[in-house]
């Protein structure tokens, strides 16, 4: 599990510190999170996601320190702090911290792509990213 990543608070709690944790009630469609990364580098990139698509579920990113880079379809683009950007279901994607610097950001996803994030994390019995991702209406790119 990526450090500060994505600790469920409450399954009905709608509002409480978000800091490296997911504010997630039951049965509602969107999750939000706060994520704290380390720092990466753009030499070659530490990607935060391997590149996908998610079938049915957009998702999107607010930076709140740093900056994020995002490769969508064949742009890239760096988000700088007091940005954001949605990628909308069906587009190829990944992102990364392009500064060897932390980046603080936020990430509004359904509760699908929540899922997945947490299988991703926990990858026990997954041996096989394609299926895991299958599993969650999105498609692993090559």
């Amino acid at each position: 599990m990526r450090p500060g990543y994505l600790h469920p608070i409450s399954e009905n709690l709608h509002a409480a510190p978000l800091v490296g944790r997911a504010i997630a009630p039951s049965g509602a469609d969107l999750v939000l999170t706060e994520v704290v990364d380390p720092g990466g580098g753009t030499d070659p990139p530490s990607f935060i996601a391997p590149l996908h698509i998610h079938d049915r579920d957009d998702e999107a990113w607010y930076v709140l320190e740093g900056a994020l880079a995002f490769r969508v379809d064949q742009s890239e683009v760096e988000v700088p702090a007091g940005g954001g950007i949605v990628v909308p279901r069906g587009t190829v994607h990944t992102f990364w911290n392009p500064s060897a610097r932390p980046a603080r950001y936020l990430i509004v996803m359904t509760a699908t792509i929540h899922r997945l994030v947490e299988a991703l994390h926990d990858q026990k019995g997954h041996a096989d990213m394609s299926t895991l991702f299958r599993e969650h209406d999105s498609t692993l790119i090559g």
